[in-house]
């Protein structure tokens, strides 16, 4: 079943664009993870699709229902943890947790039972009576889950739930939204990979207001194990070595920088353009490809000494930043 469906979501503020053109639908019982550098418009979309701010454009479907045309009963089935939670800090737990629960609307018949549910669920039964500025930031995202959890939503947000907690917070919090992906659809949002993949079925990456790629964890892992790049430290003039780079068609890309310096080395038409230099190389290759004994020869052919030579295999970081930036292409 479809939990959440976006359509062509597009917001503008004055002449900035936050997010252009984006749709993907959410399946129930899944976590998902939203990630994107800072900036790429992640809390953007999450405002959209909790009702906090109205798209420029688009159209968004919570259980079945348009969270613009329909925005109390839609919101009923979201429970949203903001990156900065909204607690009310001389406020006890439980105090805090009824506020929410009545604001929420939830049936004065179950209020109690919610709360109670949601501290034991967060394992706040313990720190119920204690006021909230005196709580650990850990179990300060802890209140801000379990008010996100009031009203039995079948949608949980979280957005940047782990931001400054030690790692054993980090692990504890984790654990909880595996936990609740088993009876809810869960969206995390973060900027850190790594954690994303640690928790999340699926995965959404949005740059620049775009979603630029989506697919299974299992998948970008198997994206991460198809691609690999050879790095070099090797010795000639720059457009040499690029000369013997481009003729190779598994090459997909080039970066050079000095070995061992902070500047660039001169470009071609300088006076001293034909200097040798030494320079750190990475090369980024098609899946497969190993080119290291023709490149050798190569290089020996041309008279620039390669001083070092390893094939790395691209980290789950890599791949990000692959994706999200600008591609680096032959010269």
């Amino acid at each position: 079943m479809i939990m959440l469906e976006a359509k062509h979501l597009a917001k503008q503020y004055g002449g900035q664009t936050a997010v252009k053109d984006l749709s993907f639908q959410l399946e129930e019982n899944r976590i998902y993870g939203l990630l994107g550098p800072n900036g790429a418009g992640k809390s953007t979309t999450m405002n959209m699709i909790t009702g906090y701010i109205t798209p420029s454009s688009g159209e968004v479907l919570v259980n079945g229902l348009s969270i613009l045309e329909d925005p109390r009963q839609a919101g009923r089935s979201i429970g949203y943890l903001p990156e900065i939670p909204p607690l009310y800090t001389e406020m006890t737990v439980r105090e805090y947790l009824l506020t929410a629960a009545q604001l929420k609307g939830v049936a004065k018949a179950r209020q109690q039972q919610e709360i109670d549910s949601a501290m034991e669920r967060l394992m706040l039964t313990e720190r119920k009576d204690r006021l909230i500025r005196n709580l650990s930031k850990g179990y300060r995202q802890r209140v801000g889950i379990a008010q996100a959890l009031l009203g039995d939503p079948k949608l949980i947000i979280l957005d940047e739930p782990t931001v400054g907690l030690d790692p054993r917070q980090i692990l504890e919090i984790r654990s909880l939204v595996k936990e609740l992906g088993k009876t809810h659809t869960v969206i995390l949002s973060s900027h850190i990979l790594s954690e994303i993949a640690a928790v999340c079925d699926y995965v959404l990456i949005i740059n620049k207001g775009e979603l630029v790629a989506s697919g299974e964890v299992s998948e970008l892992e198997h994206m991460v194990r198809g691609q690999n790049r050879l790095e070099l430290v090797a010795e000639g003039r720059e457009e040499t070595l690029r000369s013997i780079f481009r003729a190779f068609s598994q090459i997909r890309g080039i970066q050079m920088n000095l070995a061992g310096e902070n500047q660039e080395a001169p470009a071609a038409g300088d006076d001293d353009a034909d200097e040798e230099y030494r320079f750190r190389i990475v090369l980024s290759m098609e899946p497969g490809a190993d080119i290291r004994r023709e490149l050798f020869y190569k290089m020996a052919e041309a008279h620039c000494p390669i001083l070092e030579m390893k094939e790395s295999v691209l980290s789950l970081e890599d791949v990000f930043l692959e994706i999200v930036e600008e591609p680096s292409v032959p010269q």
